[in-house]
């Protein structure tokens, strides 16, 4: 028998009749599978109605107080096909600033969910499922304005040539602070080198004040992270000079920079995309500022506030003119802006020409490569690879070289700069020096100089080979310069080494390198040398020259002694100590009982 598929008309029809025909309303309504007064309703519908009155009816209420108005829906719609990148919270943060013309008086702005079901109705919507949980996403945010900037460069601007009609490709170096996201650069740039950027950052720090930290990406113009020991770049400088910490994202982690990420994806559908090409850089800035300044002071931005419209430039606020000067804007000459032509363009002129030859010494850091060896003006100076990453501080002149890290002073050498090259390091952003760190010596009176002991014990000064001591051999020295002594003294505690002749004529010294004013004389050590010695097979040590006869019991063992100017002090091994005189005047020229070692105070 063949199967017949009845619709749910023609089985509700069965029902009606099977009842009018004297069947039992409660087992008709057990074997359709509804209630007994679903049976008497289609009964009621049949008998007034017929059989078309047993189709399916509308659940839709007949009166819908909150149903949205017929007007609303057109303008919605209207709203968003004149924006396609509209959303329904971007359409009610819009409606709530302004209404537009059309809208129904006493008429609520309705909610983001009435704007959305509007738009998928109308075809206008397409839902997308979300890839990852909102509550998955962690967010962070400056508390203040000019707290962090996030800095980046975005292309797309296109410029053509007037008269070829080529058309190239410039680019925009874009920064926002964190926030307000206000924008704070948006300079249109045909190269995006190190200069150019300087010149745009310089511009909005000219303009709106010191931001405590900037956050960038590892591109060269920004840092030399990556850069293989080029040194620091010059927008590391300005950061340093400012006191502002710049932070580096991780490498290819663009959403650590999220938020100048989501203003290009605003700025280039709604601007790159759109607009140009234009005939100059200038056409191209000035209508980059145009939509800047709408997107700062006119458009609200979701992420401020989703519920009410808030603008970037309702919570932005540069820092206040009384407080710029408590610490004053450090940019290099090559890229200062004027304060009365800073409107956040990079469309700065360089520098014409030199500025004047400073009258004294210049004064200028320089960041230590990898390497350790760095360059100034031709001549390498070698700092050794265990002070890389500091800063070295430079004070010269056309005579001498000091060399600083943290404050301390780590050698002087003969100036190889002219004045050409002091003008040119003050072009590059080198300071006017203060007073020099070392004075100058007057004719006759002692001097003090920095060398360093080579391996054989013998310091160089005007080209002869002096020997200092074979125990000082890689120690840093300094040296006394009487006439008719040399003196030979640690540099940090002043403390008395050796005592040489002076082998030195007057002409000589004067032409010695690094040479500065002596200080108070040095002392000789109260302290005695502590060292040690293994005793032979036949019970005998050696100690400055001095024989020891200390038996056999303790031979192989090893002592130590404290040999002072006019005693050693022999400490045993089992916890004996013995004081003899010392009858010798050598000096002590090891430490270790095996092999030389240098000492920290030489008798």
């Amino acid at each position: 028998m063949a199967l017949v598929v009845m619709s749910v008309v023609e089985r509700r029809l069965d029902a009606v009749r099977a009842v009018l025909s004297g069947a039992s309303v409660v087992e008709i309504a057990a074997e359709v599978g509804v209630s007994r007064q679903s049976v008497h309703a289609w009964i009621s519908r049949y008998l007034t109605g017929g059989v078309a009155a047993l189709a399916d009816r509308s659940h839709r209420p007949g009166v819908s107080p909150k149903q949205v108005a017929t007007a609303v829906h057109v303008v919605l719609v209207e709203m968003r096909r004149e924006h396609p990148r509209w959303g329904a919270k971007r359409i009610r943060m819009q409606l709530l600033r302004e209404l537009p013309s059309g809208w129904p008086a006493e008429t609520p702005v309705p909610a983001v969910a009435t704007i959305n079901r509007v738009l998928t109705r109308r075809g206008l919507v397409r839902s997308r499922p979300r890839k990852r949980p909102r509550d998955s996403f962690v967010r962070w945010e400056r508390p203040s304005p000019m707290q962090l900037w996030a800095i980046d460069i975005v292309t797309g601007v296109q410029l053509v040539d007037p008269t070829t009609g080529v058309i190239r490709e410039a680019k925009v170096v874009t920064g926002v602070d964190d926030h307000s996201r206000f924008c704070v650069i948006a300079a249109v740039v045909e190269r995006a080198t190190g200069r150019a950027i300087c010149l745009a950052l310089a511009a909005a720090l000219t303009r709106f004040g010191v931001p405590e930290e900037i956050l960038t990406d590892n591109g060269k113009q920004f840092t030399a992270r990556f850069g293989g020991g080029r040194g620091e770049v010059l927008f590391d400088k300005i950061c340093r000079n400012n006191a502002i910490t710049h932070r580096l994202t991780a490498p290819f982690s663009p959403n650590q920079n999220g938020k100048v990420e989501r203003f290009h994806g605003t700025f280039r559908p709604e601007f790159l995309d759109v607009a140009g090409p234009f005939s100059c850089l200038e056409d191209a800035q000035a209508a980059v500022d145009a939509w800047v300044n709408d997107y700062n002071t006119n458009r609200p931005h979701q992420a401020l506030d989703d519920t009410v419209p808030v603008t970037p430039s309702q919570r932005f606020a540069a820092t206040p003119e009384d407080k710029r000067g408590v610490l004053p804007l450090w940019l290099p000459p090559s890229v200062a802006v004027d304060e009365s032509d800073a409107d956040g363009t990079d469309d700065a002129e360089p520098v014409s020409g030199l500025p004047a030859s400073p009258a004294g010494g210049v004064e200028f850091d320089r960041l230590i490569p990898a390497s350790g060896n760095l360059t100034v003006s031709g001549k390498q100076f070698w700092l050794g690879p265990r002070r890389a990453g500091n800063t070295v501080r430079f004070w010269a002149d056309v005579d001498v070289i000091h060399l600083f890290v943290d404050g301390t002073r780590i050698k002087s050498l003969r100036s190889h700069l002219s004045v050409n090259d002091l003008t040119r390091l003050i072009a590059a952003g080198a300071v006017p020096a203060g007073p020099p760190p070392l004075p100058a010596p007057e004719a006759g009176d002692a001097i003090e100089v920095d060398r360093t002991v080579n391996r054989n014990g013998i310091v160089i000064l005007a080209g002869q080979a002096i020997l200092a001591a074979d125990i000082l051999a890689g120690r840093q020295v300094s040296i006394r310069i009487e006439h008719d002594t040399l003196m030979f003294f640690d540099p940090t505690s002043r403390e008395l080494l050796r005592t040489k002749a002076n082998p030195l004529t007057t002409q000589q010294i004067q032409r010695l390198r690094g040479a500065r004013k002596a200080g108070p004389p040095p002392r000789p050590s109260i302290e005695p040398v502590r060292v040690q010695r293994r005793v032979s097979a036949t019970g005998v040590t050696v100690v400055a020259g001095q024989r020891l006869v200390l038996g056999r019991p303790y031979a192989g063992q090893t002592i130590t002694i404290n040999v002072s100017d006019t005693t050693l002090s022999i400490e045993f091994t089992d916890g004996d100590i013995r004081v003899i005189r010392r009858t010798s005047s050598q000096p002590v020229r090891s430490i270790k009982a095996h092999r030389p070692r240098t000492v920290t105070n030489v008798s």
